[in-house]
């Protein structure tokens, strides 16, 4: 096992920060491009929605799994952190804009569903969340915050909490899949809190 860890590690240290912002950034013009050419069902501004916001979930996912693949596998990925972060934010952002512009398209309407559509506005609280953390995922705010910059970016834990809601409620009917995201965070969270508790009863 420590001889795939090594192998992994030593990898994730050669792969530069960038190719992670190319290959996750690609998809967002390619759906883009299939919705203009019909390639995305009878509604292709709603499969474009979800699309962008089931990448963004995926991307809050993977940022979670970071300190627990450290801490229980070994294995070193934190380079790539910020970069999921900020691309996580980038699709919902997408989400949202092709929600506003393309689907509901007037600023009233906007604001109204944002205000009676209970699962718009969870979505909408996880979106808000989300912008100081991208706004200050930058080596500047890291030294002007210091320790409170950790404690704003623990933000993330409510955020994708809201996203994995956002994605049950807006799913009709029993669905499976939004359930399983939903897991997958509450594990993943889990995880962490019983590593702070450990942290707490060392220190005590």
């Amino acid at each position: 096992m420590s001889g795939i860890t090594d192998t992994i590690n030593q990898t994730a240290r050669r792969i530069p920060t960038w190719v992670v912002y190319i290959l996750y950034v690609l998809p967002a013009p390619y759906f883009f491009y299939l919705g203009v050419i019909g390639e995305l069902g009878p509604d292709p501004v709603k499969a474009l929605e979800h699309e962008y916001g089931e990448i963004a979930l995926q991307l809050l996912i993977i940022g979670l799994c970071i300190t627990p693949l450290r801490q229980f596998f070994g294995i070193n990925l934190i380079k790539f952190r910020r970069a999921f972060g900020l691309l996580a934010f980038t699709y919902v952002a997408l989400h949202l804009l092709v929600w506003a512009f393309l689907d509901v398209q007037t600023l009233d309407r906007v604001v109204a569903d944002i205000l009676k559509r209970p699962y718009i506005t969870i979505g909408m609280a996880g979106f808000v969340l989300l912008l100081p953390l991208a706004l200050t995922s930058n080596n500047w705010s890291v030294r002007k915050l210091g320790p409170k910059w950790r404690q704003l970016h623990k933000l993330t834990y409510v955020a994708v909490i809201l996203g994995g809601v956002h994605y049950i409620w807006l799913a009709k009917g029993f669905q499976l899949e939004p359930l399983v995201y939903m897991a997958v965070i509450l594990g993943l969270l889990a995880l962490r809190l019983r590593k702070t508790k450990a942290q707490v009863r060392a220190a005590s």
